[in-house]
């Protein structure tokens, strides 16, 4: 076997040693082993440092762009032109209706300028939403809208992890 540092020929003493034992190599491999460690630490120090609204704003990430995916090659909801730049429009506010910010009836493709420029352009997007999903289900998302809620760390982590693997999906499924 070959040494992983210094390419030399050696014995290995133990089956999944990949050093020899000059001092040398032994220091990068100690250096090694203290980066590895340092990198798990560190990556588990950052989690628990993670506030309510840092778990907020990472599913916020992941839920639009499962949204973004869904929808691809779709046109805008609300002008029903084919969008320069995708946004996950939220046809009832994220910011302000929280039960219904994880609600995939609520968010649906929509370009930048009506997102953006025409706060979401709702007039529009009501009309069409209701093509899209019925009349029905447009009832059960504005009762729901009118819900309070809050998130705990848990939820958030749940709908990250749920959303991950959704987008995920989509991705293997787009590669085809």
């Amino acid at each position: 076997m070959r040494c992983k540092n210094c390419k030399e020929k050696f014995e290995p003493a133990r089956f999944n040693m990949k050093y020899c034992l000059k001092d040398e190599c032994v220091r990068v491999f100690v250096e090694e082993v203290k980066n590895k460690t340092w990198k798990k630490t560190k990556q588990k120090a950052k989690l628990d440092l993670m506030t309510l609204s840092d778990y907020l704003k990472l599913a916020q990430q992941v839920f639009n762009k499962f949204i973004r995916l869904r929808d691809k090659g779709q046109v805008c909801i609300s002008c029903q032109k084919k969008p320069l730049k995708e946004n996950a429009g939220h046809f009832f506010n994220a910011n302000n209706h929280y039960n219904v910010r994880f609600d995939e009836r609520n968010t649906h493709l929509q370009c930048e300028h009506c997102n953006t420029y025409l706060s979401g352009n709702l007039i529009e997007y009501q009309r069409n939403l209701i093509h899209k999903i019925g009349i029905e289900s447009c009832h059960e998302l504005e009762a729901d809208a009118r819900k309070t809620r809050k998130f705990t760390k848990d939820e958030l982590k749940e709908i990250i992890t749920e959303y991950k693997q959704k987008v995920k999906q989509l991705e293997n499924d787009n590669q085809f």
